[in-house]
């Protein structure tokens, strides 16, 4: 009996998608930072040395002005080991820009940054503060040993100057993103959790941010490690959910690395795919519209659209 030849069926390709009105300039400030986590897309560490220059943030911030953005949000790495983090915000706000700093938290309590929570707090600066759970053995074990404890010291920073008390207009946002090869929960469960489980350490915080892990860089290096990639990968083509389209970032976000060059989003510029598929210096894109361009996009994006759909600000659909 002849057996029945199997059929290789393609891949799937992700749909394409297009350009609205520019909202966000995020800023990639470089690869410097104080922690090592395991599922960093960026590969970033306290050996790294990659780190925006004076001259490409002035070029950042025109375009920004130029292109109608509404806020700048400034990445890593740890953002605040820039030389020109300060700078750069003070700069911003004076614009009329909204500033959000993406901060690990634990870099408010290291050498050289002691007041730092006083100038985000004085610059009204929007602070996304990573803490993938509220459980002090999880978070260490993703993101260091002690890491937990350190994370709450910054977060008691923050409170004490008002961050996330009723009508200060100080925003402190918490982001989330599963331990393993999983979707994140549901994020109004999710967040009632860390508000049941913080309240025992006086946390007070905004909202809880779900964000997806993306297969690439060092999470996919430990997926291929454990075997996993292929089954994870599997995971996001499966839940794929066409309504998360309308609402990915990469339609209304800009992404700019450490050296000035654009991408439709931070994931592809890990990945060194250029925006709309050709390079391009901010510098060369000063007077450019980009409503209706087409985003560069690849199987990673299905990490955005696969359940309630994965961005920068958390789910995109309830």
């Amino acid at each position: 009996m002849t057996a029945t030849a199997r059929v290789a069926h393609p891949a799937p390709r992700f749909p394409a998608v297009r350009r609205a009105a520019l909202d966000t300039v995020q800023v990639n400030l470089g690869y410097r930072c104080n922690q090592a986590c395991h599922h960093c897309h960026v590969d970033a560490g306290p050996l790294r040395r990659e780190s925006m220059d004076a001259p490409t943030i002035d070029l950042v911030l025109e375009f920004a002005q130029r292109a109608g953005a509404r806020e700048i949000d400034l990445t890593g790495g740890a953002p605040e080991l820039n030389p020109h983090f300060r700078a750069l915000v003070s700069r911003a706000r004076a614009a009329g820009l909204a500033v959000v700093d993406r901060c690990n938290l634990t870099i408010l309590g290291e050498p050289g940054q002691e007041d730092l929570a006083d100038f985000l707090a004085a610059a009204g600066v929007r602070v996304v503060a990573s803490l993938p759970c509220y459980s002090a053995a999880n978070t260490d074990s993703q993101r260091g040993k002690g890491v937990f404890e350190r994370s709450l010291a910054g977060i008691h920073q923050l409170n004490a100057l008002g961050y996330a008390a009723d009508d200060s207009g100080l925003v402190l946002d918490f982001v989330y993103n599963p331990i393993g090869p999983s979707l994140p929960p549901d994020p109004a469960l999710l967040e009632a959790d860390y508000r049941r489980e913080l309240a025992a350490y006086g946390v007070r915080f905004n909202q809880l941010l779900t964000i997806t892990n993306m297969p690439i860089k060092r999470f996919r290096h430990a997926l291929e490690r454990d075997g996993r990639l292929a089954e994870y990968h599997r995971l996001l083509v499966d839940n794929f959910a066409a309504a998360n389209l309308e609402h990915v970032m990469c339609r209304r976000l800009v992404s700019i690395d450490w050296a000035g060059y654009v991408y439709d989003c931070d994931f592809n510029q890990m990945l060194g795919l250029p925006l709309g598929g050709r390079q391009r210096h901010v510098g060369e894109m000063l007077a450019t519209d980009l409503d209706g361009a087409a985003v560069a996009v690849a199987e990673h994006c299905f990490g955005c659209t696969a359940g309630r759909g994965s961005s920068c600000g958390g789910a995109l659909t309830g």
